[in-house]
């Protein structure tokens, strides 16, 4: 099968959703939900075996270029429907395909017990095709359509549970905050349509648009254009941190964690969020003409994962906490881009995608045991009940801690976040004013992966750990609402009382949480062993920018990030291996302020909320009253009295005398006379 058969791996997820859209409630109710879920499953493994097939006959260095047909034609604009082939797309496309394939067979038991079942699998199917289409599509606008594709199903999948105004407002919030990353996405393309065209380079078959014909041309333009070359950068880079999810734009990711747990895992590990490392992957050459771009973007990453550590403290939901673990690990990922390591952020994308899916899924084995509730502090000993999601839950939490051993093994997080790491401190490039500021983005990624080894650490311990099983008193007010909103939009509910005992989640749900497990074991020592997936992605070697040794101290990296992991696990069991502390228990009144402030991060979310919805409520009412009121009404109704006014004049002389009307004749022929008079007279000087 060669690259020309790419076409295959958009269709069937395509067909899937037509499937499932058309045909799922008749399905549903004549052969029953176990095969309406095979075939909501079927479609996304059919893609991933073919993308198998594809990637292992693509080289590393290669692209190819499948065209389908064409798709706009107008004037001179000729733009083809067109895939790209080469290891950065099939990379994407088998962690799209593959992961989700997985997620899709766990939804298939975690919601079998909801209401429309055919909505959720129609919505999930359309969510993996469209981000086929954004990292196939071989040109921007393929990317665009794809970029949207995804904001769209995102929405419809957070908000599926509709019926809960919480719900809602938290797909609203994801829909509306990615409309400012898009604003800054459409405004880059723009830029770089005009840019190319002043450049002349008017291709005749209208496709400076593709990758092939345009990355050479903005490579060869930017170089002398170093402005240019920033201002694009950066308003890319606006659109890559809103779907990835960097600060300021992070906000409607934690708030995600409404939908279900396995839109949760699809979002955060294969999809949605990884959209902007493969943008800038993607458009690497433009940030490479600028040093102030990339320094910008080391910087946001930096801050955002260190940001994002910190508020993870103050979370008890337990997908809240994995949410924020995924803004600060997309953090790292940033850090890599901008300090020009860009395989390393892609080696992560593909490690994360194994552990952060582990770990969405394990806590909705936890959350469906203990009756869909998500709080920390009503969980405690459940690996006496859930052996299977314990042991997988621990390799995912080793793999995000990026625990090894350097030089002998390690699992998946270790290699790729050494790999950023080094990169980040290798580097001369992104800097601003001779401040090194990847190299400080480096320093700073180390020190929030010792906050990710503890925090990750107290999501354990709490949840797994200890003899104390706290579910078994939980106080009347603890209960979550999201069980009552789940119960109203679930045929069966359960609530937690001091008789119910957790129980293992059926082989539909466990098999992809050991099939993860062992990816994050051995993933990352495979794709890492002899630079395979470095030589794979950039086999031309795109290099670190920059040449500063990687152990400045004279301390080898790897004895750090060795140290980082082991002692905040270490840390973490010594704060929370007895169970839950008291004061971090239900009466949050005892918390230590610092831990109210990560509970509410540090009142910045609050701020923009007030600022995005006060402010704009004052700023529309300012706009009614004074431009709407008093400038167009006014002006509508000044024309109104003044044509009432001439109305009422020319009224008062209808008295029907014929005298008066002969002298308004004769007035106006006087007037008639001398206007044209004064007119022929200043004509004759």
């Amino acid at each position: 099968m060669n690259y020309e058969s790419i076409w295959l791996v958009l269709l069937f997820p395509i067909l899937g959703f037509l499937i499932q859209a058309l045909l799922g409630t008749r399905i549903e109710k004549t052969l029953g939900r176990k095969v309406l879920g095979g075939l909501a499953v079927l479609p996304i493994a059919l893609s991933f075996a073919v993308g198998l097939v594809i990637t292992l006959g693509t080289k590393g260095g290669t692209s190819n270029t499948a065209t389908i047909g064409q798709w706009i034609n107008a004037g001179n604009l000729s733009i083809p429907f067109e895939f790209i082939v080469d290891p950065l797309s099939m990379t994407m496309v088998l962690i799209i395909t593959g992961v989700g394939a997985l997620i899709h067979l766990y939804a298939t038991g975690y919601m079998s017990e909801e209401r429309e079942y055919a909505r959720f699998f129609t919505y999930m199917n359309l969510f993996i095709a469209s981000m086929l289409l954004l990292v196939l599509g071989a040109n921007l606008l393929l990317l665009y359509v794809g970029w949207e594709g995804v904001g769209l199903c995102s929405y419809l999948l957070i908000g599926f549970w509709y019926k809960d105004l919480a719900n809602a407002k938290a797909a609203n919030k994801a829909f509306i905050v990615n409309r400012i990353g898009d604003w800054g996405l459409s405004l880059g393309l723009m830029l770089i349509v005009v840019f190319l065209l002043s450049q002349g380079n008017h291709v005749q078959d209208g496709r400076y648009l593709s990758y092939d014909t345009m990355l050479p041309a903005l490579q060869n333009g930017l170089a002398a254009n170093p402005a240019m070359a920033t201002a694009i950068a950066l308003l890319l880079f606006v659109g890559a941190a809103g779907k990835s999810a960097q600060f300021p734009l992070y906000i409607w990711l934690p708030d995600a964690m409404a939908g279900p747990t396995p839109v949760s895992a699809l979002i955060h590990a294969a999809t949605m969020v990884t959209s902007g490392v493969v943008l800038l992957n993607r458009m690497h050459v433009v940030f490479e003409m600028s040093p102030v771009a990339s320094a910008i973007v080391c910087v946001i990453g930096a801050f955002t994962a260190l940001f994002a550590a910190l508020i993870a403290f103050g979370q008890t939901d337990i997908k809240k906490v994995l949410a924020y673990s995924t803004v600060s690990q997309l953090g790292f990922m940033f850090i890599a881009c901008g300090a020009g390591a860009y395989w390393a952020g892609m080696f992560h994308v593909t490690t994360h995608a194994f552990f952060k899916a582990l770990l969405f899924l394990g806590a909705g084995a936890v959350i469906h045991a203990m009756a869909h509730n998500q709080d920390m502090r009503n969980y405690g000993n459940l690996r006496k009940y859930l052996p299977i999601t314990f042991w997988t839950m621990v390799v995912g939490t080793l793999a995000i801690c990026a625990v090894g051993i350097p030089g002998v093994f390690g699992f998946a997080g270790f290699y790729s976040k050494e790999a950023i790491l080094g990169g980040a401190l290798a580097n001369t490039h992104a800097q601003i004013n001779g401040v090194q500021l990847g190299q400080i983005s480096g320093w700073v990624g180390l020190g929030v992966a010792l906050l990710t080894s503890i925090y990750m650490t107290r999501l354990t311990c709490l949840t797994f750990l200890g003899s104390e099983e706290r579910w078994r008193a939980i106080p009347a007010h603890t209960e979550e609402h999201h069980a009552e909103d789940h119960a109203e939009n679930s045929d069966t509910h359960h609530a937690l009382d001091e008789n119910h005992t957790p129980h293992e989640v059926p082989i539909s749900m466990w098999l992809p949480l050991v099939v993860l497990a062992l990816l994050s074991i051995g993933g990352g020592y495979f794709l890492a062993n002899g630079g395979a997936f470095e030589h794979w992605l950039y086999p031309s070697g795109l290099p670190v920018l920059g040449e500063v040794s990687t152990e400045p101290t004279g301390i080898p990296l790897a004895m750090y990030s060795m140290i980082a992991a082991l002692g905040g696990i270490a840390l973490g069991l010594v704060f929370y291996l007895k169970g839950l502390p008291k004061n971090q228990g239900f009466d949050e009144s005892q918390w230590l302020g610092l831990r109210r402030a990560e509970r509410d991060q540090f009142g910045f979310d609050n701020a923009v909320t007030v600022a995005a919805v006060d402010g704009g409520g004052d700023i529309a009412r300012g706009l009614w009253k004074w431009v709407d009121v008093a400038l167009i009404d006014g002006i509508v109704e000044g024309f109104g009295k003044i044509s009432g006014g001439l109305g009422e004049l020319m009224r008062r002389w209808q008295t029907g005398y014929i005298r008066l009307y002969a002298l308004m004749m004769l007035l106006g022929l006087v007037g008639l006379i001398g206007f044209f008079a004064i007119v022929f007279q200043r004509g004759v000087r």
